[in-house]
């Protein structure tokens, strides 16, 4: 979503989904010339062809990733940082751009050839997967994903 509203993205997620195969890494790594252009004229999903390029390249990254550390959640969970003790206000949420862990991981991936992955992106990323807990005091969710981080186990 690099750079693009959630809602954008929103409207058009299963347009995205079809496109992208699912998003199955490995069939996206395939994706040659044709299929960039297939994409790009593709009207049910944003056509960017520096981003369409860079979902396809980060694919073929992925892979990598897989083969040296043993699985993608592998390696992102090395850059969590520790659990919250307590859920944030509003104000103190307001605040958060990125991290120091979103910043590291943004840096090793663009050292390792990823594309469109600055630190807000990948913070992004990090509280979506669960890494950082945002949820507001008082919210339900953020209780339950704090409790759920408690009992996770780490992979590796």
């Amino acid at each position: 979503m690099s750079g693009l509203s959630w809602l954008t993205i929103l409207r058009k997620r299963e347009n995205f989904r079809s496109a992208f195969r699912d998003f199955e890494p490995a069939a996206v790594a395939r994706f040659g010339a044709r299929d960039a252009a297939r994409l790009m004229a593709d009207a049910g999903i944003v056509r960017n062809r520096a981003k369409i390029d860079a979902v396809i390249n980060n694919a073929r990254r992925y892979q990598d990733l897989v083969s040296e550390f043993g699985s993608f959640a592998a390696y992102v969970w090395r850059f969590a940082p520790p659990a919250r003790r307590r859920l944030l206000d509003r104000s103190e949420l307001m605040q958060i751009k990125y991290s120091d862990e979103a910043l590291a991981l943004s840096k090793d991936l663009r050292k390792r050839g990823w594309a469109f992955v600055g630190p807000t992106t990948v913070y992004s990323f990090m509280q979506a997967m669960g890494l950082v807990n945002d949820h507001l005091q008082g919210c339900a969710a953020g209780r339950e994903v704090a409790r759920l981080r408690r009992e996770f186990v780490l992979p590796g």
